[in-house]
Order: C-alpha cells, then sequence, then structure tokens
C-alpha cells in the first residue's frame, strides 16, 4: 500500500495522467483507505477545475482604466510654456521626444491589458494523450485485456467504467483490434483501444462528452505533436481522441472504418 509520504509526491503526477496504470491504481488504492489523503486529493481536484472551467480574467478597474488613460492623454499633449522674469520663452518637447513618450505610455496600457485579461490556460490535452501513447508504448503496457474479439473486450469493462465505450473490430479494414486497458487521463479513468496497422500502434481514447460533429471536431482539434498524429472526434455522447504515428492519410481512414462500425 502506498504511504501517505508517497502519495504526497504522486498525488499531482495521478491528477495530472502521468502515472503508469500500476502507480496510479496503488494511489487510488491508498486514496480509498486515506481519509486524509483523499480530501487533499479532492481539493487538488477542485482547484484544477475551477482554473480550466471558471474565468481566471480579471476586468481592470474603473479607476485604473481612468489613470492609463490620462497618462496617454497627459504623454500626447505639448508641455506647458514656462517662462522667467527676463524673458519668456517657450519650451515643448521635441517631435521624438512626444513620440518616446506616447508609446511608453501605450505599451503600459499594453501591458497592464494583458497581464488583466490573460487567461490562464490548463494543460495540453493533445501533449497529454500523446504522454498517455508513449507511455503505453515505453512500459510494454499496451493492454489490460489482449484479444482481437470485441466480444471479450467490451464487457472487461464493465464494472471498470461508469461508462460502455464502443468495441468494433476493424480487421477487415485493415486495422486489427488488439485489445483495451484502463488509461488516466488529467485524474480520470477512461478506456483505451489498441489497434495496430503494420507495424504501427494505434490508441483510441474513449470517454463521455459533448455532442460535437465529427467533421467540426476534425477540423478543430486534429493536431500533430512530437512526431504523433492526434486525431478527435465526439459521437453518441462519447470523446474520441485517436493517437499514432501511421501517416495521417492512413489514420483518417481509420477514423472513417471506426465511425462506419460503431455507427452499424
Amino acid at each position: 500500500m502506498t504511504g501517505c509520504a508517497d502519495m504526497k509526491l504522486l498525488a499531482h503526477g495521478l491528477l495530472d495522467g502521468e502515472l503508469d496504470a500500476a502507480n496510479a491504481l496503488r494511489c487510488e488504492q491508498h486514496l480509498a483507505a486515506c481519509s486524509h489523503c483523499a480530501a487533499e486529493y479532492e481539493a487538488f481536484q477542485a482547484l484544477r477545475q475551477a482554473i480550466r472551467t471558471g474565468d481566471a480574467r480579471h476586468r481592470a478597474p474603473d479607476a485604473l482604466k481612468s489613470r492609463v488613460l490620462a497618462a496617454l492623454n497627459a504623454a500626447s499633449e505639448p508641455a506647458p510654456v514656462r517662462t522667467d522674469s527676463r524673458r519668456a520663452t517657450a519650451r515643448r518637447p521635441s517631435a521624438w521626444r512626444r513620440w518616446t513618450m506616447a508609446a511608453s505610455g501605450l505599451a503600459l496600457a499594453a501591458s497592464l491589458a494583458l497581464f488583466i485579461a490573460a487567461p490562464l490556460r490548463g494543460p495540453d490535452l493533445a501533449n497529454e494523450l500523446v504522454a498517455g501513447h508513449v507511455r503505453s508504448l515505453l512500459v510494454d503496457h499496451l493492454t489490460d485485456v489482449q484479444t482481437s474479439d470485441q466480444h471479450v473486450v467490451k464487457p472487461w469493462f464493465t464494472g471498470k467504467l461508469d461508462f460502455s465505450p464502443p468495441v468494433v473490430d476493424l480487421a477487415s479494414a485493415g486495422f486489427p483490434l488488439v485489445g483495451g486497458r484502463l488509461d488516466y487521463l488529467s485524474g480520470h479513468v477512461v478506456a483505451a483501444l489498441v489497434f495496430q496497422r503494420r507495424e504501427h500502434v494505434i490508441n483510441v481514447f474513449i470517454w463521455p462528452g459533448s455532442t460535437q460533429s465529427a467533421q467540426e471536431a476534425s477540423r478543430s482539434d486534429d493536431t500533430f505533436r512530437e512526431g504523433y498524429h492526434v486525431l478527435h472526434w465526439t459521437e453518441g455522447g462519447m470523446n474520441f481522441w485517436v493517437v499514432s504515428d501511421l501517416n495521417l492519410q492512413e489514420l483518417q481512414e481509420f477514423r472513417q472504418q471506426f465511425q462506419k462500425q460503431a455507427r452499424s
């Protein structure tokens, strides 16, 4: 059983989906048995969710806006005329000095605007998915259930997840099913289906998500990270993320075949 001291070190790895399945399971077992660590972990999750879904932007106070605008106006106006007892002399800043003063004011205003309005960004999901794909290859943990029979893989997930992922067999299309496993992404348990195309491994990560057309999702979410293609679509209330080093044309063919079989 993982001790509390170890748990404090591993909790953030579990939350970010950076642990392999064995260590993640040990942490889950410890959290189930230790109320103190479970409370700390829930606090981490709540903070993470607040940062991801909340509006981290802060509007500039009206007083600050007024001071910035006043500084810009003052920088753009000519200096007042100075006089002495002997003669009146109009001293104005040179055109270059007036320009640099105005530019400095604008730079200050832009910096304030960026600092105030820029939202905090959460972890990059595409990078996290690629990390999960690579981790499954490095630790030789592609599958928890290794079989090409979809009727064995699908019921294997029953009781291990709070949703039922669709499982298809694409051997006839040249993408044989290898098996399935549980994986961890952003602190959540997800389903991972494993397919193969020649020597290339294809990981399909699945979890519940909002409804979105496949065409819209592929336009906005398909990407290429660290030598791996990442394709995404949502259908039937599920998120589907595909990661592989297979060439893009064949991976898009895989997506089409998967969608076709899942709908039938």
